[in-house]
Formats: C-alpha cells, structure tokens, sequence
C-alpha cells in the first residue's frame, strides 16, 4: 500500500524508537511522551498488539504501573485504518507485530504523523527480535534504555528467561525473566 507523502510542507513525520531489554523503562518512556504529547493538546491513538495482557486488555501498563489507554489491534495494517485524523501515533511492544510495522510507520510518518513506537529489540537469547531491527533501521530517533543486571549489578541488556519452556514468544514477568548484562546471560557450565 502506497500512502501519498505531504508533500506541501504543512507538518513532516518522523518515527522514534525507543528500545531495550525487559525492565529497561520502555513503556514507562513512551507513556511519559505521549502524556506530554497529550498535555500539548494534540491528537494521539495509541496500539499495542492483541496478544500482550499481561497487565490489561486495553491499557498499555508500565512493570511501575503507570498506564495510558490504547488500542488492541490483530494486525499492523489495523493501525493505519484506526489512525486517522491524527498528531501522534504511539505503539507499545513492536516486537510482536507482523512484518507490515515498518511500512505502517513509514506510511503514518509519510503523512506527518509523529510515531513512537516501543519494544526488545533482542529476544530472550540476545537474538535480533521480529521486526525491531527494521523498525530501527528507518527510525529518526532511537533511545536505548538499559536495566540493572540481577546477577552482577551491571548495566543489563538481555532479557533472561529464567525457564527453559517455550518458544521466542513467551509473555511473562518477573517470574519468568530477569535483566541481565552479556556476561550473566550465558549459559552456566
């Protein structure tokens, strides 16, 4: 789908990217910008992937429990028919959409849409982690948080799965993961 790009030089989009392991702040730092954005009286909608309730069905909640409403959306594609008539558009856990993000995001900045988009751009093994690596690849701005590692102290940047089940995708918590820097991150033995 090609989204005819403003070519008139009212307002110019962007994509921002804010990215990092479990328990980096991600969430928490795309709340804290889009309460601004609100603040600032613009128009804003907000998506997180149907699949994620982990903390609610339709908030996107902080692990500190700060929350803002959204928008469960199935699909990438969703997101461009609910955005409409909009300033920002904000969207939590990226990782989990389908190949389409990029070109959603592409599109939403094409028609001056402010888009900030949050996830892990690793999975629980240090791998590049769905569509994050293209999604920072087109981004404008890209904020890297960093957690503490549980094990050592050091600035962490893996999400370690402290259970063996399960494939790339398992929604979890502190029960199941735990930040960790490289060293801590690999297997012991």
């Amino acid at each position: 789908m090609f989204i005819e790009p403003n070519l008139k030089g009212e307002r110019r989009g962007w994509i921002e990217v804010i990215c990092g392991s479990m328990f980096s702040g991600k969430t928490e730092e795309l709340i804290r910008r889009l309460k601004r954005v609100k603040i600032a009286n613009l128009k804003v909608e907000i998506f997180k992937p149907a699949l994620d309730t982990r903390y609610d069905e339709t908030k996107i909640v902080s692990h500190d429990t700060n929350t803002i409403h959204s928008t469960p959306v199935e699909s990438s594609q969703s997101i461009l028919l609910l955005a409409q008539d909009v300033d920002v558009v904000g969207i939590d856990e990226a990782q989990f959409f389908d190949d389409g993000i990029s070109k959603v995001c592409e599109a939403l900045a094409l028609r001056g849409i402010r888009v900030i988009v949050a996830g892990l751009d690793m999975d629980y093994k240090g791998n590049p982690f769905g569509q994050m690596p293209n999604l920072l690849a087109i981004a404008d701005y890209i904020t890297k948080l960093h957690a503490i590692c549980m094990k050592c102290g050091n600035i962490a940047n893996i999400s370690y799965r402290k259970v063996a089940e399960g494939g790339q995708v398992l929604l979890g918590e502190k029960d199941i993961y735990e930040p960790r820097c490289r060293n801590c991150a690999q297997p012991e033995g």
